[in-house]
């Protein structure tokens, strides 16, 4: 079985960037995709965030582009299409970062709604690879800004939650204007009929890869809930962050208005917090995560497409605020907590019409959550 990066078909320039990202083995994504990338073949995985799968489209992309002439048009040859700012920013700095010691220079280009069309419009000459949400890249099309009619691979990623958010349309339109003999590359965290529809619809005879999400440890996650009105949700709130000495405190919200709330009401009592949502800019998103990260701001709340994009080693406590609707979306909360071997603590606020809904949370994760009293409590 292939185990190191020298064993996929990569050049050298590309094995010292992966040195120096400190990456040592390849993820199993990574070891099935790029020696079918690079041999040319379409390519459908379903495999969680977290899985590997961006350097695994992105380091094939790099070696492949080495064989072209450097270009000064606005035609891509390079198409990838993502469902958030977030991702489109994060795929562009992996692809920066991998292509550091290339002998030929790599331009790579994210664009996205929520900031000005115009500095995007003016980088876009001599690009490589576009990393853009489907919005944006449609605005920047209707422009003339640029050309895709000979891109030569395209890559779909988190082709689930650009379907879950409405862009079936934006993505049908780009894909008329993209030429049908070209090298397809799509990834899901979920398979359904929809997608199924999509896959049969764009690829050819793809590689097959599906890579599992690694499972949320519920026993080193200690979880626990308080039984509170809902006008007193803020104090509880702030009675838990000011009892303990958790360096660390994500909180969930179901909507965007609530975090924003709650961020006013938490900064107002004395409590360093800052929102995460998708209402905010990419650089204030990037900041507040930035800063949250590094320590200098103890609590982040968050809504949950927003928070899928949190990943902390070792997070000390997660609060649900608020229940959110799935019970998937509740594993995939907490499971923010309690990683690589480290315990950590789960604690959510349950009004009175969130018992049925929490019971059925608790009957689908099979884990029984102990339900406390808030009478003794100083709120």
């Amino acid at each position: 079985m292939i185990m190191n990066f020298s064993d996929l078909g990569l050049n050298k320039q590309l094995l010292t960037a992966i040195e120096k990202a400190k990456y040592t083995k390849p993820y199993p994504i990574q070891i099935e995709a790029i020696p079918a990338f690079l041999n040319r073949k379409d390519i459908l995985g379903i495999a969680p965030t977290g899985s590997g799968k961006t350097a695994s489209y992105i380091l094939p992309i790099l070696q492949l582009l080495q064989g072209k002439k450097e270009h000064r048009s606005r035609n891509i040859p390079v198409l990838v299409l993502v469902p958030t700012r977030e991702l489109a920013a994060q795929v562009a700095q992996v692809a920066d970062n991998f292509s550091r010691f290339l002998e030929r220079r790599i331009k790579t280009l994210a664009v996205f709604g929520g900031v000005s069309i115009n500095p995007q419009m003016m980088k876009l000459n001599g690009t490589d690879i576009l990393v853009a949400t489907p919005g944006r890249l449609l605005d920047l099309l209707s422009k003339n800004a640029l050309s895709i009619s000979d891109v030569e691979i395209l890559v779909l990623d988190e082709m689930d939650k650009v379907l879950n958010m409405g862009f079936r349309e934006e993505v049908d339109q780009i894909l008329a204007d993209i030429p049908k003999n070209r090298q397809t590359i799509l990834f899901s965290a979920t398979q359904d009929e929809t997608l199924e529809e999509v896959i049969s619809s764009l690829l050819k005879d793809p590689k097959r890869i599906s890579v599992k999400a690694a499972e949320v440890d519920m026993n080193l996650i200690n979880q626990y809930a308080y039984r509170i009105s809902a006008e007193k949700k803020g104090p509880l709130l702030r009675h838990i962050i000011n009892s303990g000495d958790w360096s660390q405190i994500l909180v969930f919200t179901s909507s965007i208005r609530t975090a924003n709330n709650l961020v006013q009401k938490l900064v107002k009592n004395g409590i360093d917090a800052l929102a995460f949502h998708g209402d905010k800019s990419q650089g204030a998103r990037t900041e507040a995560l930035a800063r949250f990260k590094s320590g200098k701001t103890r609590v982040l709340v968050a809504t949950d497409l927003a928070g899928r994009g949190i990943d902390i080693q070792f997070l000390p406590l997660v609060i649900n605020f608020e229940l959110p609707r799935s019970p998937k979306d509740y594993v995939h909360r907490v499971g923010r907590t309690g990683r690589a071997g480290a315990t950590g603590e789960a604690i959510s606020l349950i009004t009175e019409e969130d018992l049925h809904h929490f019971k059925i949370i608790q009957k689908k994760m099979k884990k029984h959550v102990q339900l406390r009293s808030t009478d003794d409590l100083d709120l």
